[in-house]
C-alpha cells in the first residue's frame, strides 16, 4: 500500500530501542514508554497560507527525528504501526 499524506503531514514510523533489560528483568512491552525517535516515511507537500502560496516542509524522506510522547495518530499499515502528524509536531531533526 502507498500513502501520501496532505499538506503538511508526515507519516513516520518509531525507531523502537533494543530490549531493555534491568538486573536481569525484562521489561514487558505494556511497560516500556514510546520512543521518541522516529524515520520519517512520507511527506506531503507542504502548508498553503491564506494567499494560495504553498511553503515545502524542512523534513524529507529518510529524515530522523524526535516527536513527542503523544504526538500524532497511530495507524497500521500493512501490520506495522505508524504515525501521522503535522510538521509542527515534530521537536527536532537529527543530523549525522
Amino acid at each position: 500500500m502507498k500513502i501520501r499524506p496532505l499538506y503538511d503531514r508526515i507519516l513516520v514510523k518509531r525507531v523502537e530501542d533494543k530490549e531493555t533489560r534491568r538486573g536481569g528483568i525484562i521489561i514487558p512491552d505494556t511497560a516500556k514508554e514510546k520512543p521518541m525517535e522516529a524515520e520519517v516515511v512520507a511527506v506531503g507537500k507542504g502548508k498553503i497560507n491564506e494567499d494560495g502560496k504553498q511553503f515545502p516542509l524542512d523534513v524529507k524522506k529518510g529524515d530522523r527525528i524526535l516527536i513527542g510522547k503523544y504526538a500524532g495518530t497511530e495507524i497500521k499499515i500493512e501490520e506495522e504501526e505508524h504515525l501521522i502528524l503535522r510538521e509542527d509536531e515534530v521537536l527536532a531533526v537529527i543530523e549525522k
